[in-house]
């Protein structure tokens, strides 16, 4: 069995409140001085785009294994060494000199962050049992996650603008650095040493590839296009090498990801709809950042700024969310949720070239942000409901994947989409239409969220899984019986 740290949960939720707060920063902060990286270190315009995919592959594709790898060796342990890495490699990105460092440098962040994320989350859902608690600390978990994405935009435009492009790098270490201090020992590590149960090594394998795969398929198409030979090959093999893993699963005795959990209804669902509400997430500060500078003119610190208001009703959402599903279901904020953020995204694809910040983009920013806020928190409870603690590392590794996949999938498909509507025009109304379009498909993502809230997820939720029996189909690992 695994510590769950009694005594000190205020500071495992603290510890893991700064982690996934500068992971999300970490997201988006890159993007806003890429024009002044490409300057700084001479990356042609094709290779600039890896600044951001090396981080994602790397993720991306590493994340089930970390989660599985965090159940075998300690969540503590595997959320320290990612921490350290993560760090490491941003003071390594801060004093880049050559495209390639800065490019290593970002895998090696998405490296550490795959290893530390389903390792802090796994370590909140065993540390706070099922119930109010535990949806109460999943709600500051989700604000800090939303709080990081947003303020990410702000922290660089007003970093770049102000100080130096590097600092959008090192501005992690001193985050990373608290978030070590705050961590309290012995938590979530075995509370007696024993043989760790063996590492699926074929289904590590297939899993990374296969994601991997996809993910690189995808954010390649900016450079190539849907319909090129290499495009639809590199799917087609990531789907190859899925299959696979799926059937290697079947037949592990000790599988990476176990895929009766899939059985459940509330992680079924929860990893469906945390993929499409991540796309239309992703689609919304896409969009809304580059309607900002090239359409209405706003430079980098000035963008960042406007994202305050988003920021806001995120937290806002979060909060609310928090107080609804401590005592009910987490469908019952997950649907209204939703609906209101893809209201939002509706209502942010009437933008038009001519408008302002004031009658274009603050009203929907304010609805799709709290929308959003609501769908967060519950659904991090949704995808841990019913979960033994032991298998917490995996889900939250699936949840983790399901959320980056879906927002760079769904990125990739509604940038080609706009970018395809607006064709060759640079002028702002071209631009506009393009915007307007990628907003109004991210809105139905999040219709399509909502459906799955509705028909999937349970209207009620089971029983804590503490006294349940092990099953055959169910065995413990290795190293973690009590």
């Amino acid at each position: 069995m695994y510590k769950n740290s009694r005594g000190r949960p205020g500071r495992v939720l603290a510890a893991v409140t700064v982690a996934q707060f500068v992971f999300a920063l970490d997201m988006s902060v890159v993007n806003v001085a890429l024009p002044a990286v490409r300057d700084a270190l001479g990356f042609s315009p094709l290779d600039l785009s890896w600044v951001v995919h090396g981080y994602a592959l790397t993720f991306g594709g590493l994340l089930l294994l970390g989660g599985r790898a965090c159940d075998l060796y300690g969540r503590r342990r595997l959320l320290m060494l990612g921490l350290a890495v993560f760090g490491l490699c941003s003071l390594v990105g801060g004093l880049a000199q050559q495209p390639w460092q800065l490019v290593a440098a970002r895998a090696g962040q998405g490296l550490g962050a795959a290893a530390a994320a389903p390792a802090a989350l796994a370590l909140l859902t065993t540390t706070f049992p099922e119930g109010p608690g535990r949806v109460r600390a999943l709600g500051v978990w989700s604000a800090a996650n939303a709080a990081g994405g947003a303020l990410g935009v702000l922290a660089g435009g007003v970093l770049t603008e102000y100080a130096s492009w590097r600092w959008v790098m090192l501005v992690n270490l001193p985050i990373v650095a608290v978030a070590l201090a705050l961590l309290p020992a012995g938590s979530g590590e075995p509370e007696r040493p024993g043989p760790r149960g063996r590492v699926d090594v074929l289904g590590a394998a297939l899993a990374t590839g296969g994601v991997g795969l996809l993910v690189f398929g995808v954010v390649r198409t900016d450079a190539q296009g849907w319909g090129a030979p290499a495009t639809v090959a590199t799917p087609a093999a990531a789907v190859a090498l899925l299959a696979g893993f799926v059937l290697a699963e079947l037949r592990s005795p000790a599988p990476l990801l176990r895929l009766g959990l899939l059985r459940s209804r509330w992680v079924a669902g929860a990893n469906l709809l945390v993929f499409l509400a991540a796309a239309g997430q992703f689609a919304a500060f896409y969009f809304v950042s580059l309607h900002l500078q090239q359409v209405l003119g706003l430079g980098a610190a000035a963008t960042g700024a406007a994202f305050l208001p988003f920021t806001a009703g995120l937290v806002a959402g979060t909060v609310l969310a928090t107080r609804v599903t401590a005592r009910r279901s987490p469908r019952t904020a997950l649907v209204p949720g939703a609906v209101l953020a893809a209201v939002g995204l509706g209502w942010f694809a009437l933008i038009g070239p001519d408008g302002t910040f004031l009658t274009d983009v603050l009203g929907p920013s304010l609805v799709t942000s709290l929308g959003t806020g609501l769908v967060l928190a519950p659904v991090a409870a949704a995808a841990t409901t019913g979960v033994a603690p032991r298998e917490a590392g995996a889900a939250s590794g699936l949840l983790s994947s399901s959320r980056q996949l879906g927002g760079c999938v769904g990125l990739a498909v509604l940038a080609t989409l706009a970018a395809h509507r607006t064709g060759s025009a640079t002028d702002p109304a071209a631009l506009d239409d393009g915007y307007a379009l990628g907003l109004a498909a991210g809105g139905v993502l999040f219709a399509l969220a909502a459906v799955v809230a509705i028909t999937v997820l349970p209207r009620r939720r089971p029983e804590p899984p503490t006294s349940r029996p092990t099953t055959p189909a169910e065995p413990l690992l290795e190293g973690t019986r009590s």
